[in-house]
Parts: structure tokens; C-alpha cells; sequence
């Protein structure tokens, strides 16, 4: 049995219920490993869950720890375990990731090449199997095609654009200052539409010749998913997998119809849930990195102590790229 610093919250609210306690953790049981984190991811789901939104979480009992990523070193093993040694780098993606030193099931485990440090894993490999499946099974982007992302600059933003630039891609993002223009062309885009000043359905008709894109990849929610389906060709997809802006809300199916389009709601649970996925998906993602494909940075960082300035940041879109909190 050891001590580790968490962050527990025991009501739903603002990012002031969120506080610093310390906890008992056990040796690891049977199919565990026990971690101690040097990276813990920072994502908006975070902020969901914390807010008590949608999602399996939100029915977790009190107290509970937020997160569901981060990297750091195995310290020890439990019986049965036979992939993972003391000493060796790894991430994972598991709930309850708040915390310096924790078990994990060694199924969510993946351990780590030597190409991409702990810091960089731990604040990205959420976002980085979120792109993968995407791009590469939800819809299989073509060489040739445009896309659309919203939100370019954001964590997820920057691995989608380049990823998806790399397949042949022609990019367009959506941003919400110059300051982040400037990172979105940079990693991948194209084209990039200042949402405060520019009409972005009409500028994306424009720069396709007014065909529209195959994909929009929405992760603002209610402010952009209407007028982004003005923004597909026909038989094009719109993906909402993320609703920083609120849920997008009951809507007519038949604003479809005219052009045959499609809408998904999908999540990545869905797609790592088996653990031979997981490990695809993470290879698909290391691979692209070690080959140049998609560069990884952080945006911010932030001690675990000061957990609540990281969410208020991320909550009034004050991040760029991918924050994380160092334990």
C-alpha cells in the first residue's frame, strides 16, 4: 500500500469542486499495473464530466476522480501480467487518471516508443486514437478530398489537420483568432476560416467551388453543426464528436434529404473497446508520427496542483494545442 496525491470532486459544478486529497493505493491486483504518472491528458471531457453531463461517468458514485489518460513508468506488476516490466515507459487510457500513482488494467495499457516521450503521450494519445479512427474507419478520408475541421488549433484539431493533410486531404479548418490561424497553417491546414469575421459555410462553398467537403469534424456542437451541413457535398458526413459549445439539440431529418447527407454522434469508446483494437489503433497513431506524418507538441502545461486553472482555461478555449497536467 502506498500514499498518492489526487484530485477528487463530490458534486457536479464549476472548476472550484474540484480538489486536492490523498489516497491509498494497494498493490496491484491480478491483471494490473501500477503506474506512477509523470503526464496526465487534459481533455474536455474532463469538463463533462466534471459539469456531470453526458456519458457513462456521469453516473459514477462520489467521489469521483476525472480523467481518462496519461503516461508515466510501470512500478510494479500484478499476477498475470506479462506485457508490462518495472521500469518501462507506457500510457493508457482508463478513468480516474487525476492521480500521481495508480493501477490500471494492463489491457488499457500501451507501452510507449522510444520516439515519443512520456510528456507528449500523456497529453495526446486520447486525441491521437480519437484521429485514427476518424480519419481511417469511421470515414476513410481519400487523397483528393476536402475536409473541414472546426476547432483547427485545438489538440484534437492539430493531429486531425495533419493526419488527414498526410492522406492527400485538402484541409480547411475553422479557428477563433489570428494567433490561432497561424498555429492551424502550420500543422496541416490549407485553408483557414476566421469563424468571428468570416461566414464559414460561405467561405468553405468558395474554396471547393461550391461542391462542398465530404467531412466536417465537429467538436464545438450546437454553435456550428447546422450551418456545417450546408458545408457537405452531397453523400457527405458530419461528425459531432465533441460539444464544447453545448449538445446539439433534436433537429428536422429532412434538412438531409435534399442532398443524401449523414450525421453520427460516435465516441472512442466504441472503437478501442477491444483491447487488439487498442493496440491497432495506437501503432496506426505511433506510426504516423515516427514516419512525420502528424508532430506532436504540448500546448500548455500545468502542475495537478493547479487542476482548476487548467479547466477554466480549457473551458474559455484560452489553450492551444494539448495541455496536460504534470503531477
Amino acid at each position: 500500500m502506498t500514499k498518492s496525491p489526487s484530485i477528487h470532486f463530490h458534486r457536479h459544478g464549476e472548476a472550484d469542486v474540484l480538489e486536492a486529497v490523498e489516497v491509498d493505493v494497494p498493490e496491484p491486483a491480478a491483471g494490473e499495473v501500477q503506474i506512477r504518472q509523470t503526464a496526465i491528458g487534459l481533455n474536455f471531457a474532463d469538463i463533462y464530466q466534471r459539469r456531470g453531463g453526458h456519458g457513462p461517468h456521469s453516473a459514477t458514485p462520489f467521489p469521483i476522480t476525472p480523467g481518462a489518460q496519461g503516461a508515466g513508468v510501470v512500478q510494479a506488476v500484478g499476477p498475470g501480467v506479462t506485457a508490462f516490466t518495472p521500469g518501462q515507459a507506457v500510457a493508457y487510457l482508463h478513468p480516474g487518471a487525476y492521480q500521481v500513482t495508480r493501477n490500471v488494467p494492463a489491457h488499457r495499457v500501451v507501452a510507449l516508443p522510444d520516439w515519443i516521450p512520456e510528456d507528449i503521450a500523456g497529453a495526446n494519445l486520447l486525441r491521437g486514437l480519437t484521429a485514427e479512427y476518424l480519419l481511417r474507419r469511421l470515414y476513410v478520408v481519400r487523397p483528393g478530398e476536402a475536409v473541414l475541421v472546426h476547432a483547427a488549433a485545438g489538440g484534437m484539431g492539430l493531429i486531425l489537420c495533419q493526419w488527414a493533410r498526410a492522406l492527400g486531404a485538402t484541409v480547411i479548418g475553422t479557428v477563433g483568432s489570428a494567433a490561432k490561424a497561424e498555429v492551424a497553417l502550420a500543422h496541416g491546414c490549407h485553408h483557414v476560416i476566421g469563424y468571428r469575421r468570416e461566414d464559414f459555410v460561405a467561405r468553405t462553398l468558395e474554396l471547393t467551388g461550391g461542391v462542398g467537403v465530404g467531412v466536417v469534424y465537429d467538436a464545438v456542437g450546437k454553435d456550428v453543426f447546422l450551418p456545417s451541413l450546408r458545408c457537405l457535398r452531397p453523400r457527405g458526413l458530419a461528425v459531432n464528436y465533441g460539444t464544447a459549445s453545448g449538445d446539439v439539440e433534436a433537429f428536422d431529418l429532412q434538412i438531409l434529404h435534399a442532398k443524401s447527407l449523414s450525421v453520427c454522434r460516435p465516441t472512442l469508446r466504441s472503437f478501442v473497446a477491444d483491447p487488439a483494437e487498442l493496440r491497432a489503433s495506437a501503432q496506426a497513431f505511433f506510426n504516423a508520427v515516427r514516419d512525420g506524418h502528424v508532430r506532436l507538441g504540448i500546448g500548455q502545461r500545468y502542475p495537478l496542483a493547479e487542476v482548476q486553472r487548467a479547466h477554466r482555461d480549457l473551458e474559455s478555449r484560452a489553450t492551444t494545442g494539448a495541455p496536460v497536467l504534470i503531477p
